[in-house]
């Protein structure tokens, strides 16, 4: 197989040279460690990896992140492999067997044009609770959110085929959040992947992880909370219009007409912050701003529509105050929003 490994590495024991070791074994004859600022204290490794002839180590003088340390090996693929079939990223704590990084690389070789993502089952009892949950709670978000169908978003074994590393090149993030606008990178650039299982392993309760649980999480969950927060946003310019609106014109005109007033008033002015942020911040849609303008106010339209016929049935039927019907609305509005962002995702920003 014509497959450079990388592994990026961070103050690496003896297990980094136990997964080398295991490499070269298999048949892997291109392995690329990035030592990632390191201090002298874990230095030992290096050394004796230094030695093998399938070894390349490229050095960052200071720590500056997973992410930072895999653009740097796909840059020099880029300049330096340039007839490998792709690359294969590899974590050093020996938590990927050798067997499933080549399973990997043969399927990705098979497929030709396909990212392959090895995925672990995290149903077992040996691991640890907080890699569950997480990985869990971020395999729903992905789904919700960006439509990634994907089982095992924590995963750092991929094999990426050689024409994507220029566009992973680009992908924003330095440090653990990278792996994660990877894959949204996959949605962006229309990448197919396919998932290859491979065998759960956890050394000592994963404790030689770098990954700090606050810090990287609110990284990586930044990045994908910003396709929720414009629904919620809008949600609650929409709410507050609509609140100031029905109580102006409370008691000036019948209930009917001031609902319908007051929900096109707050419509306008959360659409348009809506959409702005949408098409540049969520989306990033470089599509026509007229094609998408368009279908999104078709959508507008029809949300509106059903937006104040079930607030006025529901405070009709109910004969509901001031108040509730601000409540009323809320509820259903919630509920629209978040049906109007599979919309937009898939039909008025669809790439």
């Amino acid at each position: 197989m014509k497959v450079s490994v990388i592994i990026p590495s961070l103050n690496p024991d003896e297990k980094l040279v136990q997964v080398v070791d295991s490499l070269i074994t298999t048949g892997f004859e291109d392995i690329i460690i990035v030592n990632d600022g390191s201090d002298t204290a874990h230095m030992a490794p290096f050394e004796k990896i230094s030695a093998y002839s399938q070894c390349t180590i490229l050095t960052h003088d200071v720590n500056k992140g997973k992410g930072r340390g895999l653009k740097t090996a796909f840059e020099y693929c880029i300049k330096h492999r340039p007839d490998i079939d792709g690359v294969v990223t590899v974590d050093g704590d020996n938590q990927h067997k050798a067997t499933d990084v080549r399973a990997c690389c043969e399927r990705m070789i098979e497929l030709k044009d396909q990212v392959i993502l090895g995925v672990r089952n995290f149903s077992g009892k040996d691991v640890p609770s907080k890699s569950r949950i997480g990985n869990h709670m971020t395999s729903f978000v992905f789904k919700f959110a960006c439509g990634l169908n994907i089982s095992d978003t924590q995963t750092g074994l991929r094999a990426i085929p050689y024409q994507w590393l220029q566009d992973f090149m680009q992908v924003k993030g330095e440090r653990f959040e990278y792996e994660t606008n990877m894959l949204l990178e996959l949605r962006q650039k229309n990448i197919d992947f396919t998932e290859v299982p491979i065998e759960t392993v956890y050394i000592e309760e994963n404790a030689s992880t770098h990954f700090h649980p606050i810090r990287d999480s609110l990284k990586i969950y930044g990045v994908i909370f910003k396709f929720l927060f414009s629904s919620i946003a809008s949600s609650v310019i929409d709410l507050a219009v609509f609140t100031i609106v029905s109580a102006v014109l409370n008691g000036m005109i019948n209930t009917s007409v001031k609902i319908f007033t007051a929900t096109v008033v707050a419509r306008v002015i959360s659409s348009i912050f809506n959409f702005t942020f949408n098409r540049r911040a969520v989306f990033e849609s470089k599509g026509s701003v007229k094609s998408s303008l368009v279908r999104y106010y078709v959508l507008c339209v029809a949300q509106l529509c059903v937006s104040y016929l079930l607030v006025y049935c529901v405070t009709s039927l109910l004969s509901l105050g001031q108040v509730l019907t601000v409540v009323a609305k809320a509820v259903i509005d919630t509920i629209l929003f978040v049906i109007s962002f599979q919309i937009q995702r898939r039909w008025v920003f669809k790439k």
